[in-house]
């Protein structure tokens, strides 16, 4: 996982691999990578996290959503939203979207790349 911090106090975490099962790729997600979301949504420069997971079936909906919607609402007035897509560019829009609506937050955004 990498973290980039860009204008207008944006950090995204970039997770590259979880596992095929929904249930396994949740558990590596919230055992591996929640802390260090957590980690830089408490910073006080961070206004917006953006986490990249790969993509995924619709059976991963679910709790890619419930993170999205749980530390929006552990750190408001923060931002925390999730997108995944497997294009570079299908990445960089959803992220120039996010940066550009002040009000999503909580949101799962998967693309169909």
């Amino acid at each position: 996982m990498t973290a980039e911090n860009a204008s207008r106090a944006l950090a995204v975490l970039q997770v590259e691999e979880l596992p095929q099962a929904p249930l396994e790729a949740s558990n590596v997600f919230h055992t591996e990578h929640l802390p260090d979301a957590c980690d830089v949504l408490e910073d006080d420069e961070t206004e917006l996290l953006i986490i990249h997971l790969p993509p995924a079936g619709k059976d991963h909906d679910d709790w890619r959503r419930a993170v999205a919607r749980d530390l929006a609402r552990k750190y408001v007035p923060k931002r925390a939203n999730v997108i995944s897509a497997a294009s570079d560019e299908t990445a960089e829009g959803l992220l120039a979207y996010l940066v550009d609506a002040p009000g999503v937050t909580g949101q799962y955004l998967p693309s169909d790349d």
